[in-house]
């Protein structure tokens, strides 16, 4: 492995060569919803089952760092996907020490509070707990510059620019972990939703009101090409794939969610 590579392996996707600046997003310094108005809960009615999500426990084993506590949004209204920019040929036996490295280089040199993914998936389709603070919550990620907020990022293990492949286990898993998810708050795959951006350093000056799609790639909120050609080709399949599973058949629009 080169050094070029081993670094990626280390740091996982990053969020474009604006760099130093935008790499503060752990919980320390992630953007604060205080004051964010919340919608009233309202009847869920397309619920997809818990896909198994094999708990952070198993890849983190004692490397843990000392960390502050979790923060939470009422919900997960959007889920952003991400490739790790990392090597894809790997065997899937050896994923939990690549999200181990993973974390090593995000709370190391980046110098965040965990890893700042929710969620990520192997190969193979093995479904990883990713950030720390509850599976079944709406757990406030450090993924997307803007975008942490009411959100929750999936990472595909690997590297998946044009011409890659990308296993159609992995596909099968993010479409069945998205539709549990977005689920959990009736929030249709396909349909698209308002967030507001948080930080100026995103694609939208902070305050900005965007509307963006449910199941979005990273490079919807922030300038980068993650999660890679490959795999944003795929993201309309993922799309009706997770609308399946939550036994949807009309299109539902989430649209004016704070």
């Amino acid at each position: 492995m080169s050094r070029r590579t081993a670094t990626r392996a280390l740091l996982g996707c990053l969020p474009g060569l604006v760099a130093v600046p935008v790499l503060a997003l752990s919980a320390r310094s992630a953007e604060s919803s205080a004051g964010a108005p919340f919608d009233r809960p309202a009847p869920v009615t397309h619920r997809a089952p818990r896909p198994h999500i094999v708990p952070r426990s198993v890849w983190l084993g004692t490397a843990a760092r000392r960390q502050p506590p979790p923060r939470y949004d009422d919900k997960v209204v959007a889920v952003f996907l991400h490739h790790t920019d990392s090597p894809s040929n790997y065997d899937c036996r050896d994923a939990p020490e690549i999200i181990r490295r993973l974390y090593a280089g995000q709370t190391g040199a980046r110098n965040w509070d965990d890893i700042g993914y929710n969620f990520l998936v192997d190969r193979c389709g093995t479904i990883y707990e990713g950030r720390a603070g509850g599976i079944d919550r709406a757990v406030t990620g450090a993924h997307t510059q803007g975008f942490n907020h009411r959100t929750a990022g999936i990472a595909a293990i690997g590297t998946f620019t044009a011409g890659v492949p990308v296993p159609r286990a992995m596909l099968d898993a993010i479409a069945a972990l998205a539709a549990w998810k977005l689920g959990l708050a009736d929030i249709d795959p396909r349909a698209r939703v308002r967030l507001v951006s948080s930080n100026s350093l995103s694609r939208y000056q902070a305050g900005t009101p965007v509307t963006l799609p449910v199941l979005a790639g990273h490079n919807a909120g922030f300038m980068t090409s993650c999660p890679g050609a490959a795999l944003t080709a795929r993201l309309p399949e993922i799309r009706e794939q997770a609308a399946r599973l939550q036994g949807r058949t009309t299109l539902v629009w989430p649209i004016g969610t704070p």
